[in-house]
């Protein structure tokens, strides 16, 4: 294998038999400090943490504990006000704290491959993405045009991007935010890097995509022997791949240890609350409580004298308040910076430090909030109306009718089916969790219902009035009733609006309240979204990805919404704040009435929340009912990939992954037959490439879905308790199923 600048093997961690690797990245008490109005934030305090050629260390903890800016720090990409403070940062040996921006860009992108939260600050609005890439490979490879791109394409194909070619050929605001986190990893890719700095790089990925770029990261390491510096909250993906983990807290490590170790038995009381908090898939039932940890993280120009966790700690003393206690090594390779961590040794211990209030909740703010009265329990009664027709009852809040959008295809008088015939409704206090991969069509079919993408055909009725297809067409009081919380807050929050003012827009101009009321009531709504009062009156740029995303979950839900459509809304959090505001979602819908229209790639979270499941690909339905059915064997042969691609939050777990057969198709090419049949790891021959497949529904019965009635069928099978669209019988799909778990 040619060697790849920035690698050494010198004395140090042993990478494989007879040999040893020195880190290839290598912090020493890197502090970090921003210079604000307020005076000096020190984000960063005394880190030291090293990555080893062929290695990957995971760094997890809540938002705004100092992640991003460690990782930032290090490298020398840091804002205006922002600057190493002391410590060093080396790269191969080569010390980077303080060196000059004009230096340092010879290293980013050849040396250093960096996959920021946010791609879209990553691309350049005004041009292509296959320029964009191009220009990585003929800057840092000095590849001709005609390389440069076949060498962006292959990349895009290695993310698992489906049609890459026409990608290459479209502009940032033409792609759905997974597919532009999969062209951000392309790009930090394409030059294989010594270093790989991933910021949440699944974040906006569906699971299938998700596992396809871990195992291309384990590809990586093993062909590249590149260092990976992982910051992610999906404690499951630390624990797929990653070898070492540091937890970070309020911008200290608190603890460090291999990712066996530190899943087995954690040794500081954070990490112990921390893995508490994450939803798993079959763990809790829907609707009951998420572990949460109570309180949040200290500010830090106000940080405590001791330990910065002990405010929140179970198992905190007086010594612990006294004095910051140091990182020791409890172990060879095991550090803790915890004054107690032997007690976490005993199971008593452990069962001590996590107790933690399950039923303590954010306060229901929206009380006051007058809203209509929610309908009775939803029933569905169509014997009055011809079969196969969805009847809009009173207690449907949302009913959605065979809705269509298509859009220019990439090619002269192509078109891409986004959304392909879509029928669903939404009962009262109740939510209809909707999944897929990217590109699927969840977001434009959430747009068509919230008003913003105007549908080629189909309808969408609220409690059985039709609403404009335009939201410029719909009255205000409907604007009340139905709100967004979109996939990416950066793209909803005004910059030059502080987060009081964001949620304080729609307290006055839907819901009528006066400013100072609309104030008060603002700083209520950032608390219940686990934001400190301090928050009111800073602005989008000052906060982390997932404090603007808690913005704007606060400002959706602040005039009383009758439906929230929430698309993405947990995805970049981390998982103590996502539990708490999973707890709040199931808060208002018990006390205030609210149904949801919940979009999500995070099946463990739509099977906690959702009492309904419908399950999308290339822009139609392939299965929906009930919840607990749904994610149930039988399931259709997509929805059991889409399960077994889940990562589990255990090292030791074996793989049992459905593999799924090639890439994505484009929308723009949907297969015939059953649009699943060209990847379908239960593909049937060719009564699956040449007929479109019935509905199969729980009780046996079947509907069949000819040419002439597709509409009418996907509305009989949406009144169905489950319903899925497959040639297989159910029976023998149960069979199949349960010899895959063998």
């Amino acid at each position: 294998m040619a060697a790849v600048p920035g690698h050494v093997t010198t004395p140090g961690r042993m990478g494989g038999p007879g040999q040893l690797v020195a880190p290839t990245f290598k912090t020493e008490r890197l502090s970090v400090v921003y210079l604000t109005e307020q005076g000096p934030l020190r984000a960063v305090r005394g880190v030291s943490l090293s990555v080893a050629a062929g290695e990957t260390m995971g760094v997890v903890g809540e938002s705004g504990s100092g992640k991003t800016t460690l990782a930032l720090g290090a490298i020398g990409y840091l804002p205006a006000n922002g600057r190493v403070e002391s410590g060093t940062s080396r790269l191969a040996g080569v010390d980077l704290a303080g060196r000059p921006r004009r230096e340092l860009r010879h290293v980013w992108g050849s040396k250093v491959g960096l996959v920021s939260q946010n791609p879209q600050a990553a691309l350049n609005p005004t041009l292509t993405i296959g320029r964009q890439m191009d220009e990585m490979g003929r800057r840092h490879l000095s590849l001709g045009r005609r390389a440069a791109r076949e060498a962006s394409l292959a990349m895009l194909e290695r993310v698992a991007m489906p049609d890459p070619q026409a990608v290459a050929s479209r502009y940032p605001h033409q792609l759905s935010g997974g597919m532009l986190q999969r062209c951000a990893l392309a790009m930090a890719l394409l030059t294989h890097p010594a270093v790989l700095i991933l910021d949440e790089p699944t974040t906006g990925l569906d699971v299938t995509s998700q596992a396809t770029i871990l195992d291309l990261l384990d590809d990586l390491k093993a062909q590249f022997h590149t260092a990976i510096l992982y910051i992610t909250h999906n404690l499951g993906v630390v624990a797929r791949v990653c070898d070492r983990i540091a937890v970070m807290y309020a911008g200290e490590i608190s603890e460090e240890a291999t990712a066996p170790d530190l899943f087995a038995q954690p040794l500081h009381p954070y990490t112990a609350n921390l893995l508490r908090c994450v939803p798993r898939l079959g763990g809790q039932g829907t609707q009951e409580r998420l572990a949460t940890i109570p309180g949040s993280l200290p500010q830090m120009g106000d940080l405590p004298s001791g330990c910065v966790f002990a405010p929140r700690c179970p198992l905190a003393v007086e010594d612990c308040r006294a004095a910051r206690p140091p990182l020791v090594e409890a172990n060879a390779g095991r550090k803790t910076a915890c004054l107690r961590w032997q007690i976490l040794r005993s199971e008593e211990g452990r069962q001590t430090a996590l107790q933690l209030d399950l039923r303590a909740a954010a306060p229901l703010t929206l009380s006051a909030v007058p809203r209509a009265p929610a309908g009775p329990p939803r029933v569905r009664d169509g014997s009055s109306s011809p079969p196969g027709t969805l009847v809009a009852m009173p207690q449907d809040l949302l009913t959605v009718e065979d809705a269509a959008k298509e859009c220019p295809g990439p090619r002269p008088r192509s078109t891409v089916k986004a959304v392909d015939g879509t029928t669903l409704s939404v009962g009262a206090q109740q939510t209809f969790g909707l999944v897929g991969e990217s590109g699927s069509g969840k977001t434009t079919l959430a747009r068509i219902v919230a008003g913003l993408t105007r549908p080629t055909r189909g309808h969408v009725h609220l409690e059985g009035t039709p609403l404009g297809p335009s939201v410029s067409g719909r009255d205000p009081s409907v604007l009340r009733r139905l709100q967004m919380v979109f996939q990416s807050p950066e793209t909803s929050l005004n910059p030059r609006q502080t987060a009081g003012q964001a949620v304080m827009r729609p307290l006055v101009l839907l819901a009528g309240l006066e400013r100072r009321e609309a104030g008060q009531r603002a700083r209520e709504l950032l608390e219940a979204v686990r934001l400190p009062a301090s928050y009111f009156d800073r602005y989008p740029g000052e906060l982390s990805g997932g404090e603007k995303q808690r913005v704007a979950i606060a400002r959706a839900f602040a005039a009383g919404p009758d439906l929230v459509i929430c698309d993405e809304p947990v995805s970049s959090l981390d998982v103590s704040v996502q539990g708490a505001l999973m707890n709040l979602i199931g808060d208002l819908q018990d006390g205030a009435g609210t149904s949801y229209l919940f979009i999500s790639h995070d099946l463990a979270a739509v099977q906690h929340l959702s009492h309904f499941i419908g399950v999308m690909y290339l822009g139609a339905l392939m299965e929906m009912g009930d919840a607990a059915r749904v994610l149930a064997s039988p399931y259709h042969p997509y929805t059991e990939a889409l399960l077994s691609a889940v990562p589990v939050p255990d090292p030791t777990s074996r793989d049992h992954r459905m593999r799924l057969r090639g890439s994505p198709p484009s929308s723009a090419e949907t297969p015939s037959g059953c649009r699943f049949h060209p990847r379908c790891p239960r593909f049937q021959g060719d009564l699956c490439r040449d007929q479109a497949p019935p509905w199969r529904l729980s009780d046996g019965g079947v509907i069949a879905r000819d040419a002439a009635t597709p509409a009418t069928a996907d509305a009989a099978a949406a009144a169905a308790e489950h319903a899925i669209c497959c040639h297989i019988p159910l029976h023998d799909l149960a069979a199949l199923q349960e010899a895959g778990r063998r």
